[in-house]
């Protein structure tokens, strides 16, 4: 009877990857719909209806702060949602999350303006940013893991890349709802009202991912794994991880700041840098934008495949320089405020992060054993998001204010290329790497074994 339960659990549909690629793909695109949304917003309407000022440059950067808000969240969604998806699994951890980004995103399409109700306003939409941020701390870690852990290691960077999909297509999606508010009615309006409509809208995106993803199952490794977890890591993976692991942290978070500075830059900074500084339409900005997230979209499983033959590291390595000569052409690209070179400047921009989003998935999930592996991935995640991500459009527009060219935000963005190309260069190849290897508590594990996760990254003093 024990011999055959598994065998019949493991032909059923939900256990194929194809079906749990798809919905770990869903759940992230649709909390990264929310999450985006807010940025784009903020960029094209928070700044106006929020934080009024008579410098729109002062008003946007104020709108971006609450945008860095939901960043600082994320370390904490990571360390909490990691714990519960470490200890009661990666599946209802997911769901949680999704429900959680749902409901706050639905509550700001309800907010009242400033003009409504003063000061009250600015400080609710914080209040929910910070729900955003919470959520998506522990989104991505569980939806990368609910593949990885599946199985089929020889093509785990491809499998695991489907949930880094979500990005860009919720970026997509977000950027297509208010490219399509905007085009089909006044400002007025869409200042108005129109804006509330793309917020909305997460209601119905979110019952989709939610059905989606009850219908998978939980991972096997962890399902292994649980029983055979020591007390102690049981009750507390998060400080396990960050006791045993907390050098694999910190490099997979340092590879991570190329990616996350660039993306926020390519899609988000964007927006403002062409319909505030260059005073081109709001549709050129917003169109380029969805271009390059089609692109990044075909690119990602691309580059995926070839990080399954010839690894992890040439693909972080070659995205790092990239990003460090494209830094200084994409604003070059931006000034010459042709729409063509516009698109090129983005395009070119999110086929870099499609490079590191390939990779992602697969090189986090084999730095961490199972046991603590969601706390480990969540909090090396976000806490790359915090120190790159959250600051790089305040750190953009303070540099433009005070150097007059976007050159000087190109400076800025080759740094954090410069650091993930360190990391990567520092960093072992992971291609290798038996997710089901190791078993060790990570504080009982403090020397690594040939062929273990623990093994993936160098301890050096």
């Amino acid at each position: 009877m024990a011999t055959t339960k598994p065998k019949s659990s493991n032909r059923r549909p939900h256990t194929s990857l194809p079906v749990i690629a798809g919905s770990s793909l869903a759940g992230t695109a649709v909390e990264w719909y929310d999450f985006f949304l807010y940025g784009t917003a903020a960029a094209l309407v928070f700044n106006k209806l929020f934080f009024p000022s008579h410098d729109p440059l002062v008003g946007t950067m104020l709108a971006f702060a609450t945008y860095a808000v939901g960043f600082i969240a994320r370390p904490v969604g990571a360390a909490v949602l990691g714990h519960f998806g470490d200890v009661k699994g990666r599946r209802a951890t997911l769901i949680a999350s999704l429900l959680l980004m749902g409901v706050s995103t639905f509550l700001i399409a309800l907010l009242p303006t400033y003009a409504s109700i003063g000061v009250a306003a600015p400080l609710m939409l914080v209040l929910l940013r910070l729900v955003q941020g919470f959520a998506l701390g522990g989104e991505w870690g569980g939806a990368v893991l609910l593949v990885s852990e599946h199985g089929d290691a020889k093509r785990r960077a491809f499998w695991s890349a489907w949930p880094n999909l979500g990005p860009p297509l919720g970026n997509l999606m977000a950027a297509g709802v208010l490219s399509v508010l905007g085009a089909t009615m006044s400002e007025a309006a869409f200042l108005s009202w129109g804006w509330r409509i793309a917020f909305a809208l997460s209601a119905l995106l979110v019952v989709i991912g939610l059905v989606l993803r009850l219908y998978v199952a939980e991972t096997p490794l962890f399902e292994q794994t649980r029983a055979a977890t020591s007390p102690s890591v049981a009750r507390m993976p998060l400080t396990a991880a960050v006791r045993g692991y907390w050098r694999q942290i910190l490099l997979a978070a340092f590879t991570r700041f190329g990616e996350n500075a660039g993306f926020y830059i390519f899609s988000l900074f964007v927006i403002t840098y062409l319909t505030q500084i260059l005073d081109l339409p709001r549709t050129t900005g917003l169109n380029a934008v969805m271009v390059g997230m089609a692109v990044a979209v075909v690119a990602i499983p691309v580059f995926a495949i070839l990080a399954d033959r010839i690894g992890r590291r040439p693909i972080y390595i070659g995205a790092s320089i990239a990003t460090i000569v494209w830094a200084f052409a994409f604003f070059a690209l931006l000034d010459t405020e042709r729409t063509g070179a516009i698109y090129l400047a983005v395009a070119v921009g999110l086929l870099i992060f499609a490079a590191y989003s390939s990779v992602i998935g697969a090189f986090f999930s084999e730095m961490f054993p199972t046991e603590v592996r969601y706390s480990g991935v969540s909090l090396a995640y976000n806490l790359a998001s915090v120190l790159a991500g959250s600051l790089a459009p305040i750190i953009a527009i303070a540099l433009y204010e005070y150097f007059g060219t976007g050159q000087a935000i190109g400076v800025y963005l080759a740094v954090m290329g410069g650091i993930s190309l360190v990391a990567a260069v520092i960093a072992k190849e992971t291609r290798t790497v038996d997710l089901s290897d190791v078993h060790q508590p990570a504080h009982e594990k403090p020397v690594a074994t040939p062929g273990s996760a623990a093994d993936a990254v160098p301890v050096t003093p």
